[in-house]
């Protein structure tokens, strides 16, 4: 039995502007992401990478083509849908870790179970699972200290705790490397890579190959289109063909 599909994305494109203003930003994205593998997305600054991002987090729409988050299609759903969708189904890790610095560890790990509808656990349930979250990613103790005591690692893993913290089916990463030195970078790909062995399905969007090669699948963007999609020597999977060939497109994308 094939391994369920978590992406799956048909002629995406995108568009901003009409007429001779119109930017094209997605070219037509032909995706697909396998439960449990850990892929990276890399581009230049203006290659579609972060439009891709948004579309597949249910923070924007496609102008044209379909996209079907774990078999459910997302493509036309409205705003209140698609704020369900992220509450349920994704977790988010963001460059900057996007704490709240008046809130602990905890208490930020715990924000999430607030927003989810059909929220039933307790407060002592919700920080039952808080704390292990934060276990998870190797922060036991540290619950009740501010983002301004931790440093930037573990900001970020405060931030991946919290991202796991509704069970979700799709773990978005932006650049979440990209304010850390060295050895903290490599402590949260050794994260991420755990957590890919335990299952979860990882997309990390960088523009640093030392951080890509550290996943099991790069996806190469370029003027909005994928252009290479191949599987790292690590992967213990099939290699994946290229989703779609390059093609032409003007020099004006994004």
């Amino acid at each position: 039995m094939d391994t369920p599909l978590i992406i799956q994305t048909v002629s995406l494109k995108k568009f901003y502007g009409a007429g001779e203003t119109r930017v094209i930003a997605l070219a037509g994205i032909d995706l697909e992401i396998r439960q449990g593998e850990l892929v990276a997305v890399m581009g230049p600054s203006g290659s579609g990478k972060s439009t891709l991002l948004n579309i597949l987090a249910c923070l924007d729409h496609p102008s044209e083509g379909r996209y079907f988050l774990n078999g459910t299609d997302v493509s036309s759903f409205n705003r209140t849908e698609l704020a369900f969708i992220r509450s349920s189904k994704l977790g988010m890790v963001f460059q900057s870790y996007n704490l709240l610095p008046r809130l602990t560890a905890l208490e930020n790990v715990m924000l999430p179970l607030f927003y989810r509808r059909q929220n039933h656990l307790t407060s002592a349930e919700s920080r039952e699972r808080a704390l292990a979250a934060l276990e998870k990613v190797g922060l036991s103790g540290r619950d009740h200290h501010y983002p301004n005591q931790l440093s930037g690692g573990q900001q970020q893993r405060v931030a991946i705790a919290r991202a796991l913290i509704n069970d979700p089916v799709l773990i978005l990463a932006d650049e979440p490397t990209g304010n850390l030195d060295s050895h903290a970078s490599a402590e949260i790909m050794e994260l991420f890579q755990q957590l890919h062995e335990q299952g979860r399905t990882i997309l990390v969007v960088t523009h640093e190959r030392e951080v890509a090669d550290q996943t099991e699948r790069i996806l190469t963007m370029r003027d909005g289109a994928l252009v290479s999609d191949h599987s790292n020597g690590s992967s213990k999977k099939p290699d994946h063909p290229a989703s779609q060939p390059a093609v032409e497109v003007p020099h004006e994308l994004l």
